[in-house]
Parts: C-alpha cells; structure tokens; sequence
C-alpha cells in the first residue's frame, strides 16, 4: 500500500506543532479498548507460573497506567538472558498479544533453560487508543536513549539496567500497519513541519536487524520459522522493504542505537525486531498473534543451540 502526498487535517504546512496543535490531535482520539481487561488481567492468570513485577506507571490526568513486566520464578545466573518487548507502539496490537502468547503458550518450555524477562505493553495509554505515539505525541520507539524524557521508554531502561550484561538476546515484536502510510507518515511530517513523503507498505513478515551488530544467521532463522505460520515480504520495486535495502530475505538494518529503538537497549548480540503485517489479505489475527510467538521461541531456540 502507498498512500499519496497529502496535508494533514491539524497544523499549518512547514511549522512544527506547538502545545496548541498536540491538544487538537490528542482530543481527536478516544479510548477503543482496555489495558486492563486484555493485559492486567492476563498477568493475574500469569501469576502463578511467572514473577510479576512492576516497574511504574504512567499516568496522564486522570489516566494512571501501572507498568508491569513477568519474569522467570528462578533467575538462574549463567543461563543466558532473554528480554521480549511488545507494544512499544500501542496500535501493533499483535505485539502485546503475541507476546502474551509466548508466555502462555510456550515459555514453560524454556524453563531452567534460558532467564525470561517480558514487557508485553510498554504504552498503554497508545494501546487504549490504537495509536502509534504516547500522550505527548511522541513515539516512545526512538527514545530509547540516556536521559529520556519519554516515561515508557525510561520505565522500560529502569527495568532492564540492573540486569545489563545478562541478557543474550531481544526481540521486539511490532507490526506494519497500512495505517503507517495512511495516518502516521503524515501525522509524523505534519508535527514536524517537514513536507509528507508517500510510503510504500510491504506485505509480508519481515524482520530489522541492527546495522552496527548485524546477526544474519540468527535473523533467517526467525525468518524460516515464521514462514510456516504466515507469508514473509517479497521486495518493493527499488529491492528492499521500506526504504532500506535488504540485507537478506525479509531482513533489513537499521542502526537501532543512534536511533534509540528499543531493540538496542540491552546490548545483546542478538537482538530484532518483528514487523507482522496484519492488514494483509492472507493473514489473520490470530495467524499474527503466532507469528510473533513463533519469533520468540526461534529467537531462543537458535541462542540456545549456539556453542
């Protein structure tokens, strides 16, 4: 899907948003569904074979969002660590659920094998609202970074500093929406005050590896795997996939430090992070919700098989 050049209902072309154009966009959306039934309550069910722990909360008016993450009972040391992250955006909806199915479904596997460390929803409030950037129309997935002001993302490095060093892989879990092209690339140009560049959406499954530790092998084995569940992207015209060329079948890099992304804030050797495409004809919801978990149990698989 490619959406054309077009201006975008709130602010004036070529000036960034002030306070004033981010309370127009903010009061635009509404709540669509609920943090509390679809996660918090899944975690109470959780809780018997997970620690749960919280790590904050977020809260914007009268809006207060606890932040919880569920790790192993028994973090052993020597094994190696695995962090699994969903919804950083809140709107890539199979991230928190594939997420929560790895958990339900599949971690008991991993047990006395691997140290699970996992943050299911790291952005309620843009979960509640089916939505790309936090209240403050930020995107919490280039803040990753020291000092961060952005309270989802700095909640998250909290959680995750004391056991830096330990962990030998992330994952991230997302999705590629049409939405991408349709709401956010012009919201994004218009808050910015830049001109709008259309944006070419791929169909498919595909995978961001990091450009300054690129990990070719442990990506095309996510890749293999998923594609039993759910088809991978073929290249767009120019030979890549959003932009950036591919570095392998389903794979391309981005340089995940320097531009804060979440996959980059534990140091792990291996690290992605999964696009699904849930707007895609020939795929489900649930098909989704199973790529992603299929993802985290390739990811641990192929950690656990290295010398």
């Amino acid at each position: 899907m490619t959406t054309p050049t077009t201006t975008y209902p709130i602010g004036t072309p070529g000036q960034a948003w002030g306070p004033a154009e981010v309370s127009a966009w903010r009061a635009q959306l509404v709540r669509q569904r609920s943090y509390a039934d679809d996660v918090l309550t899944v975690f109470e069910r959780l809780r018997a074979r997970f620690e749960v722990l919280p790590y904050g909360e977020v809260a914007h008016g009268s809006d207060v969002y606890p932040l919880f993450a569920l790790q192993s009972l028994e973090w052993q040391p020597g094994l190696p660590g695995v962090l699994v992250t969903g919804g950083v955006h809140g709107y890539e909806t199979s991230g928190v659920h594939g997420a929560l199915r790895f958990l339900d479904q599949h971690a008991e596997a991993y047990a006395g094998r691997v140290n699970l460390l996992v943050a299911p929803c790291v952005s309620p409030w843009a979960y509640e609202r089916i939505h790309r950037w936090n209240f403050d129309a930020i995107d919490p997935n280039r803040s990753f970074k020291a000092g961060s002001q952005v309270p989802e993302s700095a909640a998250l490095m909290r959680l995750v500093a004391p056991l830096l060093g330990q962990f030998a892989v992330h994952i991230d879990l997302h999705e590629t929406t049409d939405t991408d092209a349709s709401e956010f690339s012009p919201a994004k140009a218009a808050r910015d005050g830049v001109p709008h560049t259309p944006v070419h959406i791929p169909d498919g499954f595909y995978l961001v590896d990091d450009t300054e530790n690129p990990q070719p092998e442990f990506q095309q084995a996510i890749i293999v795997a998923v594609e039993r569940v759910t088809h991978i992207a073929p290249s767009d015209a120019q030979g890549g996939l959003i932009g950036a060329p591919l570095s392998g079948r389903g794979v391309i890099r981005y340089p995940l430090k320097s531009l804060g992304l979440c996959a980059s804030l534990t140091g792990a050797r291996y690290t992605t992070t999964t696009e699904v495409y849930p707007d895609s004809p020939r795929a489900t919801p649930e098909q989704c919700n199973t790529a992603q978990a299929t993802a985290v149990c390739a990811a641990i698989d192929f950690v656990l098989a290295q010398p």
